[in-house]
């Protein structure tokens, strides 16, 4: 049993923000009919779902959108956005993966885990035979390992959810794409036109979003909204019941504030 502990620490890297990364993925399934043929998906395809969601399902809804993307939501949001610019109307960036950072030894590390096919088949087998135990000690096993912080809600979606081999394989797969598509630096010229329209939120030690790529932002796009987050929620926010409030509550702020000054003014 000792073994799987080195293994949850390896795959908590990939599961600790699940909430974005695993419900996008959920999504796709939800949509499509790959799920008993084993399919993989791509950042790639999760963003092409999306934007075919907002084209098909919201072609004719007039309500403008408002997209809030966590770690790599943030940039599969800005992708969005870029392809659907008649319907956004506001893009907010929380705990933003935008760019891939070379000096990081854990995503570095993330990199050449989710780049071998056999250890992702390794890593999801010890997951998916972990999720398999009796549900009380897998829970023991998260809450006491990786979970220790988590809510009791948090904890049941990664043991009823998140540990099995065809979703863990999804999620080492993503992450594989998202380290070959995202680029070494954000994509300023898009984040220049729309800077009013744009708002980031960054932790304090998050080596997805390092405070390195806040002051670049904050060089290169000087009016972009852009705070640091000093709670100490950090990055895996939506797993404690304390994170996902905070957050939500500041995301609501961020979103009222936007609305009452573009939209308020031109009702005066």
């Amino acid at each position: 049993m000792s073994c799987l502990f080195p293994a949850i620490r390896v795959l908590s890297h990939f599961t600790l923000n699940f909430w974005s990364h695993c419900m996008s993925y959920w999504e796709g399934l939800l949509l499509s009919q790959d799920w008993e043929s084993g399919r993989l998906f791509s950042l790639q395809e999760q963003i092409n779902h999306k934007i075919n969601f907002i084209e098909q399902e919201l072609r004719d809804v007039k309500v403008p959108i408002v997209l809030v993307g966590h770690s790599i939501g943030s940039y599969i949001s800005l992708e969005i956005f870029k392809r659907s610019q008649e319907k956004v109307v506001y893009c907010i960036g929380l705990y933003p993966f935008l760019a891939v950072d070379t000096a990081s030894s854990i995503q570095s590390s993330i990199r050449r885990i989710s780049a071998s096919s056999s250890l992702c088949a390794i890593l999801s087998s010890m997951g998916a035979f972990l999720g398999m135990l009796p549900s009380q000690i897998t829970r023991l096993i998260v809450k006491n390992s990786i979970g220790k912080s988590w809510s009791s809600s948090a904890i049941e979606v990664l043991c009823t959810h998140v540990l099995q081999y065809h979703t863990l394989r999804n999620i080492l797969f993503k992450a594989m794409t998202e380290f070959q598509k995202l680029p070494e630096k954000p994509d300023w010229e898009f984040i220049n036109k729309k800077k009013k329209q744009i708002a980031f939120m960054y932790g304090l030690d998050d080596h997805w979003g390092p405070l390195h790529l806040y002051e670049e932002i904050k060089k290169q796009v000087p009016d972009v909204a852009l705070e640091i987050e000093s709670k100490g929620h950090t990055h895996a926010f939506s797993c404690s019941e304390a994170g996902s409030t905070w957050v939500a509550q500041r995301v609501s702020s961020l979103i009222n504030n936007y609305y009452l000054f573009n939209y308020a003014k031109s009702d005066v």
